[in-house]
């Protein structure tokens, strides 16, 4: 059996024993009441009514004086049980305080002393003073039993709200800001080869043993040098012979038709010339009617800015042979003019008309020599390097 239960089992005794003895408190009569009874002698109205069933004036003197106990006490026992529950509304927040000081545990209720119940009055129901201290839907006790314990202050504090927040443990640290760190002197996130700055002694000595490493790699490429043989001299041009044979037939019609001879080792070995600008119309008929070399198709033409001169380059093929040579031909840049080839190879029509548009190289000869890409009233040539617009914007 539970303590509550052998609580309620005693209130429940005690309530019937005060019950039994109101009872017969009310049921002996004192001792006036006994005189005045024995005194009295019932009349025959009196025993009529008597036999008949109805009260007599004695029997209702006594049920007046039965009533008017019994009211008064009803009336004190709802006085007490109104007193022992302002008393136990008035300990209930003291007595829930304590449960939290204490950890959570509530002490063991103590049965409050139980009121006089009269006759007829309904004792109290299992379970009652668990619902009025908890409530209606709340755990025994009270939500205040069931909290856990407040953290108690001073000299451990109260814990900081990011440590709430954040679910970090009790007792740690909150991380400070790094500008906070670096204010206070202390280390950052930075590795610790980068907060050990080195020394004027260390940085001597790492200069110094980087310039001994450079100068042994220096002794040793000199020593491998002198130990090694000399280079062997570099293999002619497989186009050589074609250069030269070019060279050799335009001396023969011209001695001094050439200026300059060479291969040009980048652009796939091409025999290159440069040759006058006063002999190039007989030079290029003699190109393009020579038994031997027959470079009958121009492939392309295009002018050259050299700030201190201006040139254009021929590049010509033999469409039987299948051989490729480029002839240049310089002109002063003040006033460029380089004969017209277009009566020679056709397909110079369009390529002079555009270096003369963009260049300003002039091509006495040409059937129609005009600007072929800018508007004609256009100033200047843009391909040329001291070339400004007179609108920026365009």
């Amino acid at each position: 059996m539970s303590e509550e239960q052998k609580r309620e089992k005693a209130d429940a005794a005690t309530a019937e024993e005060q019950k039994q003895a109101k009872a017969d408190a009310s049921a002996k009569p004192s001792g006036d009441q006994a005189e005045a009874a024995s005194s009295e002698q019932p009349t025959a109205g009196e025993n009529t009514k008597a036999n008949a069933g109805e009260p007599s004036a004695s029997d209702r003197v006594k049920a007046g004086t039965a009533g008017e106990q019994a009211s008064d006490t009803a009336k004190a026992s709802v006085s007490q049980a109104s007193a022992g529950e302002a008393v136990a509304s008035e300990e209930a927040p003291a007595q829930r305080g304590a449960e939290a000081d204490s950890g959570g545990e509530a002490p063991e209720a103590k049965p409050a002393p139980a009121a006089a119940l009269m006759s007829g009055e309904p004792t109290a129901a299992p379970g009652a003073d668990v619902a009025k201290a908890g409530g209606a839907g709340e755990p025994p006790g009270g939500y205040a039993a069931a909290k856990p314990a407040a953290p108690q202050a001073g000299a451990e504090g109260a814990q900081p709200r990011e440590a709430d927040a954040g679910g970090s443990e009790p007792g740690a640290e909150a991380p400070k800001p790094r500008a906070t760190k670096a204010a206070a002197g202390e280390p950052g996130d930075a590795p610790e080869a980068e907060r050990a700055a080195p020394s004027d002694a260390e940085k001597e000595a790492k200069a110094k043993a980087a310039a001994e490493a450079r100068a042994a790699r220096a002794n040793a490429r000199a020593a491998k040098t002198e130990g090694a043989e000399p280079e062997a001299p570099k293999e002619p041009s497989p186009n050589q012979p074609l250069l030269d044979r070019l060279v050799a037939i335009l001396k023969a019609f011209r001695a001094d038709a050439v200026e300059e001879a060479f291969i040009n080792e980048k652009d796939g070995h091409i025999p290159y010339v440069s040759v006058k600008a006063e002999a190039w119309p007989d030079v290029a008929d003699l190109l393009r009617t020579h038994e031997e070399l027959k470079l009958n198709y121009l492939r392309n033409l295009s002018g050259i800015d050299m700030e201190t001169h201006m040139e254009v380059a021929y590049h010509i093929i033999s469409l039987e042979t299948k051989r490729n040579y480029c002839v240049k031909v310089k002109t002063d840049r003040e006033s460029p003019s380089i004969p017209s080839v277009t009566p020679i190879w056709p397909t110079a029509n369009w390529n002079e008309r555009e270096v003369y548009d963009l260049f300003g190289i002039d091509f006495p000869g040409h059937p129609d020599l005009r600007r072929i890409m800018m508007s004609d009233d256009w100033i200047g040539h843009p391909l040329r390097k001291d070339y400004e617009p007179l609108d920026p914007e365009v």
